[in-house]
Order: C-alpha cells, then structure tokens, then sequence
C-alpha cells in the first residue's frame, strides 16, 4: 500500500467518478483504476461499486475513508516536522528529462533545492506540485491543467522539435510531410501523445499509433528505419546521438516547438519557493512567438 494509492482512494471517493478524478489528478484513466484494484487487493476488501453509469463507495470503502484522509494528514505533518528538525525547509523541485543546466547557480543565494530524484512525465509532476509532494516542477503543461489544479506557470525554457529520417537528405521538411508517434501506453505519455495528436491535426502531419514503447529509444531509431517519412523526435529524445544511418532533418511550415514550464500552486505563499520562481524567470521567449512558430492552442504560452 502506498500513500500515492490512498490519494487516489480519496480523489475517486470525493468525485465518484473514474473519469473526473483521473483529469482531477492528471493520471490516464487505466492507470487510475490498476492502482485502486492494487489497493483494494491489498487491503482485501472491495472499495467501490462500479458499472458503466454509476461509481460508490461500498460499505467497506465508506469505512476506511476517514482513516485514509487521517493518514494522509499525518504523512503531510511528519514531512513538515522532518523539516523543522533539519533546520532547513529545501524547495522540492521535480522535472521530467530537462531543467536549467545553470539550476544550482542561479538558486543557490536564494533557497536550498532539492532536485526530486524520481523523474516521472510531465503530467505525473504537475500533479504532484498539486498534491504536495513537490513545491515546483518544469514540464509540459496545459492551460487546463493549471485552471483545474489550481497552478501557476511561467516558461523557462523550449526545444524546437526535428525530424529523424534514414538516407542522407539532411534539408527541412514540411510539417505535413512528416509522422509523429502516438504510444498505447497512456501513463507514460499522457502529455505527449495529447500534444501529437493536435500537432498532427494542425499541421497534417500523419499519426501513427504505437505499443511498443518506440517514443524513443532503438525501438524509435527502428520504427524511422522502416517509415517512408521523417518521423517527429520527441523532447526526450532530443539530445540522444543519432546511429550512423540516421539524420536529423530541420521542421518547417510551421517550425513546432516543446515548452518548459516551471509550476507551483497558485496559493503559494512561502518564500523560499517564491524566490526560486523569481531566480529562474526569463525574460526571452525561446523563439516560441516567432512568425513560423508551432504551438498546441493551450499552451499557456501561446499568443
């Protein structure tokens, strides 16, 4: 049983709904439900009625949610506790693959930062600054995201994405001429294959779903191998060294880019945390507002 599990107990409990405590949480809904099935495996008892139109709580479940709250609180209390008795409060800062390679310089007058080491996806870290678990987090976001969570973001950096092609044509390409990968698996890239299904709906680039993890990875090179197009590298993917055979072709018409945010909750108060916000704001828009630039329509950064 994990904490993370309990949160997801309580969220499914207060909305009564599978579907609206997954976007509450920012979680694909399968994965919400495995976990809850994890749970009440468990605890050996069944926690929610469920049929295609109705979810609630069982006798069981009614039972065990004041005590799931009560260990939550707890497990909040104890943290702030462990950071009264180190004598320092360190902002907790997650990020998926990328962060400013200058993070410790630039923060270290200002606050202690500790760089979570449990790297996880764009949605899964947003979440996370939601719930508590960390004070900020750079990532991908959504305009919706940061209405329904209740967050605040402000672009620190972006990567303009390519294309990865077999042969040796290295000249742009048209975004229309390319293929941007969809994966099945939703946990892992919840964030990514929402962007690529409007990048491709946009642009006319072909999508293409996957289920063999092949965003990345020699599965990607693979999946370039056998495509007659130029497949769209995704941000994880952007500084992994090309194999021999393979090369990188600049994106054209239009030139489509990834944001990074860095969020926290709109509440925040705290001013260790404020004065990181502040050290790490930037005053340039990464090319992200150039006539040619590509962004998703809720992008916060868009204009």
């Amino acid at each position: 049983m994990e904490l993370r599990q309990l949160r997801y107990f309580v969220a499914v409990a207060e909305e009564l709904s599978f579907g609206r405590a997954a976007a509450r949480l920012l979680i694909a809904g399968p994965s919400l439900s495995q976990q809850i099935k994890a749970l009440e495996r468990d605890l050996g008892v069944r926690l929610f009625d469920r049929d295609r139109r109705s979810v609630s709580l069982t006798p069981a479940g009614a039972a065990l949610l004041p005590h799931a709250c009560a260990l939550l609180e707890r497990a909040d209390d104890l943290r702030q506790r462990a950071r009264r008795l180190s004598g320092s409060e360190p902002v907790r800062l997650g990020y998926v693959n990328w962060s400013p390679p200058d993070l410790a310089a630039r923060t270290a007058a200002v606050a202690q930062v500790h760089l979570d080491a449990w790297v996880a996806p764009s949605h899964t870290q947003a979440a996370r600054v939601a719930e508590g678990g960390l004070d900020l987090a750079v990532c991908w976001v959504r305009g919706d995201d940061l209405a329904c969570r209740g967050l605040r973001a402000q672009l620190i950096g972006a990567d303009r994405l390519y294309a990865v092609a077999a042969g040796r044509d290295t000249g742009p390409v048209p975004a229309r001429d390319t293929v941007v990968l969809l994966d099945a698996d939703a946990t892992s890239w919840s964030s990514w294959n929402a962007y690529a299904e409007e990048l491709a709906h946009e642009t006319g680039a072909r999508a293409a779903r996957i289920s063999d993890g092949g965003i990345t990875g020699p599965a990607f090179f693979d999946h370039v191998r056998r495509s007659r197009r130029p497949i769209i590298n995704s941000p994880k993917g952007q500084l992994t060294p090309l194999p021999p055979d393979l090369v990188r072709r600049p994106v054209v018409a239009p030139e489509i880019y990834w944001t990074w945010s860095l969020v926290w909750r709109r509440d925040e108060e705290r001013d260790p945390v404020l004065a990181v916000v502040e050290a790490l704001r930037e005053d340039r828009d990464f090319g992200v507002h150039g006539p040619d630039a590509w962004l998703p329509k809720d992008d916060p950064h868009r204009r």
